[in-house]
């Protein structure tokens, strides 16, 4: 499956160790297979004046599921998907049982919305329907370097403003 990462760098060798901490599906290397979704990404207001790039590769999800990699599916939001992503927002480290995560993305327009869920200020079904996006979305987490060595292969880069 062509899959892609929006940056404001080529990525030609991503690293699953360098992502950075308390992410929802923790550390690890992102990617998903919807093209318009990464370039969102390039273009965070924190990438403001840089130049963005999106990063086209080839992932070989089904190979890595034969191999026996472990993976973690979310098929929609639900409270395991909401419990999950709070744990690792809140520094919790049972992403590390997995080579690979893929699920919906917490809509983070909503500031602090897993803060409130976290502190039992809303319920998990408040929390539910304010970070879930209505639009088809999806994140995969590789957080093996493996997986990134014998399953993902780069494609190329193509800077956005040029799309």
């Amino acid at each position: 499956m062509i899959v892609y990462h929006g940056s404001t760098d080529v990525i030609s060798n991503p690293l699953a160790h360098i992502g950075r901490n308390h992410l929802d599906f923790g550390k690890g290397f992102y990617v998903t297979n919807l093209q318009q979704q990464a370039v969102s990404w390039a273009m965070r207001p924190a990438n403001d004046g840089k130049k963005k790039y999106l990063n086209i590769y080839d992932f070989n999800l089904d190979q890595a599921l034969l191999s026996g990699k472990s993976i973690l599916t979310f098929q929609q939001y639900n409270r395991a998907w909401l419990d999950f992503v709070v744990s690792n927002r809140k520094g919790g480290t049972e992403w590390q049982k997995y080579d690979i995560i893929q699920g919906g993305i917490a809509n983070d327009r909503v500031f602090n919305t897993v803060e409130l869920y976290a502190a039992d200020l809303i319920t998990a079904e408040e929390a539910l329907k304010r970070l879930s996006y209505h639009r088809p979305n999806n994140q995969i987490c590789i957080t093996s370097q493996s997986v990134i060595d014998q399953y993902l292969t780069y494609k190329e880069s193509t800077e956005i403003s040029s799309l």
